[in-house]
């Protein structure tokens, strides 16, 4: 008996439970006559309905973690689609037709593209070069 308990350290009392069961089953099924195929399908039952309990708590769990990314994502989206229209009304013309060409050619804004998208508050008149 000590090296089944030995086996069921670790586990949660669900697991627990459900293997002391099978045990109990298992060793029922060993000294079982005909007389006790009753007792077999309780015990089957039981092992049946710990099984659906634990995995039902399971996917509980894992769909509250997965409402909660879900949600998370959606605020994120919603940020982000703020910000991405700021950065439109804030861009010129030359900047957005630039990034649109990047968007064409698949290659990464390069830091000029970047260094630039920060200065659409200035006035047209005074160029789009840095002044010295």
């Amino acid at each position: 008996m000590s090296m089944k308990v030995t086996f069921l350290q670790g586990q949660n009392c669900d697991e627990i439970a459900m293997k002391v069961l099978f045990l109990e089953l298992e060793q029922h099924l060993k000294s079982s006559s005909g007389a006790s195929v009753v007792a077999i399908d309780n015990k089957i039952e039981q092992a049946m309905d710990l099984v659906k309990s634990h995995l039902m708590y399971a996917v509980r769990e894992e769909v509250e973690v997965l409402k909660e990314h879900i949600k998370e994502l959606i605020e994120k989206n919603s940020q982000l689609e703020q910000e991405n229209t700021l950065l439109k009304t804030l861009a010129s013309p030359e900047q957005l037709a630039q990034f649109q060409a990047q968007l064409q050619t698949g290659s990464p804004p390069s830091s000029q593209t970047q260094g630039t998208t920060q200065q659409p508050a200035q006035p047209a008149s005074q160029g789009s070069g840095p002044s010295a």
